[in-house]
Formats: structure tokens, sequence, C-alpha cells
């Protein structure tokens, strides 16, 4: 781009542009060196990929104790006692380890509370190490890095609430129970684990005294028969389970979750099954890989063997981070986020598929 020339008369050699053109040409001049000074094709050509990483923050290790036998208890703050973003019960934090690991963290303390999070996590040794690197690692004072808060639990209103909590499932539950009781609206919690040693927060819950709380570990009650706990719930409860995969897909078979009347609620933190899956191939457009999904394997899966820095958060199609741009190919979308507008020219490809053999993305 060149720089604006002021016309000058001849016959007037004191003439000045008015102030109006002065301003006009300042701002082209600074467009000129402070923009322009990389090649014209490299700034009109840059790729655009779709990105949906979430607000990221530092924030520092304040607290750290132990609740049960194999689970910690993190207490964030940010620098400088800033407010951290509010949230709601339900909601959730990636934290970006040292390591590299990202993992999703429940947000288990007071939603008023603007200036720290709490977060637990129960000490996995086949859980893929993050879990051990915190137990082991982090200490307070440290600083992790976090994106969020996002929620994929959403807490509805209700006249009736049942929570089921199965072990640290409970974090995400204790939000919403200390809402439900600061409300006055009837509630009931079915706490399940293996033994009380390793069932967190037990304490905390015995102050709760507007609701029902049932304490149930194995060593003593046996493994729970969901039906006839959640026999009889009162029309129009809106029940939230949270623990293994086994404990909510037997919550989702119960006569409760086929009333009419009654919403039941799931979370989980690990990649939903690929249902009715087929194999395909994607062309990554900008690194020039090219990968072999199979029937039972995610793209972003795939994509990963290739491009490990690959962003991502949920791995359940809600969050909106592993957003790419479609180039070439018809998409199956299996996703929770995108508008009709979006799946025109974008794709989530930690759920969707090909719908066809091929894909093209902006990669």
């Amino acid at each position: 781009m060149t720089a604006v020339a002021y016309p000058v008369a001849a016959d007037r050699p004191e003439y000045r542009p008015s102030l109006p053109l002065r301003a006009v040409g300042a701002v082209f001049d600074l467009y000129r060196r402070g923009v322009t000074t990389e090649p014209p094709i490299e700034v009109l050509s840059r790729p655009n990929p779709v990105r949906r990483s979430g607000f990221e923050r530092e924030l520092i290790v304040a607290r750290r104790e132990t609740q049960a036998a194999d689970v910690v208890v993190l207490t964030l703050v940010a620098p400088y006692g800033e407010r951290l973003p509010s949230w709601v019960p339900g909601a959730h934090i990636d934290v970006l380890l040292p390591s590299g690991r990202q993992r999703q963290y429940s947000l288990n303390g007071d939603p008023a509370d603007r200036g720290s999070y709490r977060i637990a996590v129960r000490h996995l040794p086949e859980g893929g190490g993050g879990s051990d690197e915190i137990h082991r690692d982090v200490a307070v004072g440290d600083r992790l890095r976090v994106r969020g808060p996002r929620n994929a639990f959403g807490y509805i209103d209700a006249p009736h609430y049942v929570f089921v909590a199965g072990g640290i499932g409970i974090t995400p539950l204790l939000p919403m129970v200390a809402d439900a009781e600061r409300r006055g609206i009837d509630w009931r919690l079915i706490y399940l684990g293996r033994s009380r040693a390793t069932m967190p927060f037990l304490d905390e819950l015995s102050a709760h005294r507007g609701g029902r709380l049932e304490v149930r570990p194995d060593d003593e009650f046996g493994l729970a028969d969901l039906d006839l706990i959640l026999a009889d719930v009162p029309r129009g409860t809106a029940i939230y389970v949270c623990g293994p995969p086994p404990l909510m897909a037997a919550a989702l078979d119960t006569e409760a979750a086929h009333e009419p009347t009654v919403s039941v609620h799931t979370e989980r933190f690990s990649p939903l099954p690929v249902q009715q899956g087929r194999p395909f191939r994607i062309r990554l457009r900008r690194s020039g890989h090219t990968v072999d999904v199979a029937a039972d394997e995610s793209a972003l899966a795939a994509i990963g063997r290739v491009l490990p820095d690959v962003a991502y958060s949920c791995r359940q199609g809600f969050c909106g981070t592993c957003a790419v741009s479609v180039h070439a190919g018809a998409v199956d979308h299996r996703d929770r986020r995108l508008s009709p507008a979006e799946r025109e020219t974008t794709m989530l490809t930690c759920v969707s598929r090909a719908a066809g053999d091929t894909l093209e993305l902006d990669l």
C-alpha cells in the first residue's frame, strides 16, 4: 500500500491540508508502517482456522488439603486478588498441567465467592497420569493455567431435586445441593462409594439440614439398586447423576428416567464411544498430512496422531474448542454446539464425522 500524497498548489507554497485530511493521512501512514511490514500476500491469505479455546488465565494454588483417602482439594486464586469469572452449579474448568496434559475438574465451592475456585482430584493410577501429576507435583504457591469456566451439566429450576453421586462424582453436586437448600427447594442426595473413608466432603454435607442425605457405602449397604432407590420420585423431579459411567448408564435405565415429568441429567469428562461409525479419510490442508479414521475412532483422535498439539477440551461436542473449518466434503454433525449456519463451514472433530469417504480440513 502507498502513502497518501496531499496536493499542494504551486501558487500557494504555504498551503497545509485541512485538519480532517491530516487525520486521514496519519491513519493511513500508521497502517502502512505498522501493518504492511509483512508481504501483502501473507497479510491477505493467512489461514484463519476456527478456534473457541475459551478464556484462559493463570491461577495460584492457595491451599491444598486432603479429603478422603485418595482425594486432594485445591483452592485456586488469581494473582493480586483479582475477581474470577462467575459460574453456576455444574460448571467445570480445564486445568492445563505443566506436563502438557489437560484435565477437566468440577467447581465445587461457592459460586458467590468470586475470589477463588475449588476443585477436587481423586488419584487414579490408571487414569492417564493427570491425577498422579497433581497429587505428586502440585503444591501451594504453584501456578496453573486454567480455561473456563464452562458448563455441560446445566442446573435447571425444578420443584424437587434428587442427586445421585458416585465417589468423586459428588463434586459438581455440592453447589447444587447448597443452592437447593438456600432456596428452600425439596432435595434428596444419595451418596454412593466404596467406603466412607473414600467418600470426600462427608463433613461438609452433614451441615446441610434442609433436605435428605443418604450416605450408602458399598461395604455397609452392598451395591446400590437404583431402580429401588429412585422409586416413587415426585412428579417434576430433576435427577442429577455423576459418577462412574456404569452408574450413569444404570440411572438412565431406571423406571424413574422414563417418567414423562422427570428429567435425568448426567455428566462425564471422558469421550463417548463412537456409535454407528464408519471409516473415512481426512486431508489436513495446511500441514499436508492425510489420516485414516477408524470406525470406532474420533476424527480428533486420528488427527492427534499427526498433530499432537491440536486443540481440544470436552471431547463430547459441547465446548467448541476443537472446531475447525471444512474445505471439502460432507459432515455428519453430532455436536451440541454449532448453529445450522456454522455447520455449513465448520465441524467439531471430537464427535462429528465424514458423511462420505473424505474430508478436507483447515489444519
